[in-house]
């Protein structure tokens, strides 16, 4: 009996490993072009410090380029499109998952339906509708386009979410004297913390690397986001492959932060904070 668990120990570990490997291949990789001298994407070394290893990329990225800039950019609109993912969808999927209303079925059945096409489908009304309100060129502009692509997706999982959750638990709140507000945040938020999470990743995810979008309604390069930024290293003879990898690595530092940081909650108990019977 030990033997066979020792074995299937073995193997797990050895699997994990493999594939443990196969996903940092890529990233070491990219660290190994974002060090490499004279630009060069490919090498026959096979070392993953190349010979003449040079840390020029990042300095040049932080001081000759206006990076800092583009980071900021991407942090406002992915903040605020975060903020409004998380406000919308947690208020439209509990009246969804709550409360019956004329409409709700065609609701939830348009939502589901604009899953199936892709965000890019929508980028022609969508610029119409900036153009006649204005909005190209500007912030505001391109987090309601983040957020309505965003919205359907998240609603939509809430509402399943909150489905979860038993109605019994607000009824205790309200007998206990909270009202339909005090028992919506006190009660079911908390319990909820998963599927926030997973609503406030996507949000974020969706604005902070989205560039189709961003190409057509940012025209201002002082307004350029991480991704637009990133392109203006290739042109149309050379790609300056160093600071692309350099830039590419240090975009993805904020995303692996906010993942370590929410993990948590997303292994948390579904009766997170509810009564102990």
């Amino acid at each position: 009996m030990n033997k066979k668990k020792f074995l299937a120990n073995f193997l797990t570990y050895i699997f994990l490993i493999v594939f443990t490997v196969i996903a940092l291949y890529p990233i070491i990789n990219v660290f190994t072009i974002s060090i490499r001298p004279d630009d060069r994407l490919l090498s026959t070394s096979l070392s993953i410090i190349p010979e003449g290893a040079t840390f020029k990329q990042y300095i040049e990225l932080f001081t000759n380029r206006p990076f800092l800039l583009w980071v900021w950019n991407s942090a406002i609109v992915s903040f605020v499109v975060t903020v409004t993912g998380v406000a919308l969808a947690s208020t439209a999927g509990y009246a969804l998952s709550r409360f019956q209303f004329i409409g709700k079925q065609v609701s939830m059945l348009g939502l589901l339906t604009t899953q199936m096409f892709p965000a890019t489908m929508l980028l022609l009304p969508m610029y119409i509708m900036l153009i006649k309100l204005q909005l190209i060129n500007s912030y505001l502009g391109i987090i309601i386009v983040y957020s309505a692509t965003a919205l359907p997706f998240c609603v939509w999982q809430m509402k399943g979410y909150y489905d979860t959750i038993p109605f019994s638990l607000e009824e205790s709140a309200r007998i206990d004297g909270c009202t339909k507000w005090q028992s919506f945040y006190k009660i079911i938020l908390p319990l909820a913390a998963p599927a926030l999470v997973i609503t406030a990743l996507f949000s974020f995810m969706t604005a902070w690397s989205e560039y189709i979008v961003a190409a057509q309604v940012l025209q201002d390069t002082d307004l350029y986001t991480l991704p637009l930024g990133l392109k203006s290293f290739q042109s149309n003879l050379t790609t300056e492959w160093g600071l692309y990898a350099a830039a590419a690595l240090v975009v993805s530092i904020p995303v692996v932060i906010l993942f370590i940081i929410l993990s948590k909650w997303l292994v948390s108990g579904l009766t997170l904070g509810s009564v102990k019977g």
